[in-house]
């Protein structure tokens, strides 16, 4: 689905990140935690690729949309400056997300940088509360934990530079976490991609559900070009795995599904 989608706020969260929210009513009656959207920037006459997004929330009732983003480059710099009133295409929503926790389950999110944004929606719907383990290189790179808190969970901290928190990996911080659990813990998790491939082989070890969100650079967002694939598991495949695309098998895989290479 697309739509003409008009800005309604698009402002300064903190430092780089910024925090846009879109008029679009038929993506938000559709939306579900840990899907993504599509954006084409009108400015970038030259470049006709849609930028892939994170919904961070969505309200069906009001038809609102939200989309947290850094400014890394011409595109984002392009969105940054576009103001309310004018217009985006949203393509969306895509790809599958993060299935809810079940009654007897502990939500423990796990979050690096800007992956935050991805888990939000999980978190404010999910009934039952549990942990945000939030890191990032330093204190400038910690957002949204506020929204977290509001929504009843407990956040813990890591930066790399020992600014907020614990001074280290935020996959640190899971040992106390699962054991803090009150239920049975299930992890859900965006980020760099080392972190979440460093947390998909503890959860594997360990033996704890985990969801995965494998966000990669995307091109078409519909499976068409294979630009965002990563390996799964596949014991009928010589190699013993197999490329799964981002976009439309994913972004949202389970733990226990991923290749990891040696």
């Amino acid at each position: 689905m697309t739509s003409d989608c008009s800005i309604l706020e698009n402002r300064c969260l903190k430092g780089l990140y910024r925090k846009i929210v879109f008029h679009a009513p038929e993506i938000a009656a559709k939306a579900q935690p840990g899907q993504f959207v599509h954006i084409h920037i009108p400015s970038l006459r030259d470049r006709i690729l849609r930028r892939p997004f994170s919904i961070c929330g969505y309200d069906p009732e009001a038809g609102t949309l939200t989309v947290v983003y850094k400014v890394v480059g011409s595109g984002t710099a392009e969105l940054a400056e576009m103001l309310p009133g004018q217009s985006c295409n949203v393509m969306g929503p895509l790809g599958k997300g993060y299935p809810m926790p079940g009654c007897d389950e502990t939500p423990v999110l796990v979050a690096g940088g800007y992956g935050s944004a991805a888990i939000l929606p999980l978190a404010k719907r999910s009934l039952n509360k549990g942990m945000l383990l939030l890191g990032a290189r330093s204190a400038a790179d910690i957002i949204l934990s506020e929204e977290y808190e509001a929504a009843g969970y407990d956040v813990r901290l890591a930066t790399q530079d020992g600014s907020l928190g614990h001074k280290g990996l935020v996959t640190e911080l899971l040992g106390k976490a699962l054991a803090d659990a009150p239920k049975t813990p299930v992890l859900y998790a965006c980020g760099p991609t080392p972190m979440l491939m460093a947390l998909g082989r503890l959860a594997v070890a360990k033996n704890v559900k985990c969801y995965l969100s494998l966000d990669q650079h995307m091109c078409c967002g519909i499976g068409a070009c294979f630009a965002c694939v990563v390996k799964m598991k596949d014991p009928s495949s010589p190699d013993g795995w197999r490329y799964s695309r981002t976009c439309k098998e994913g972004p949202v895989y389970t733990a226990e599904e991923v290749y990891y290479e040696a």
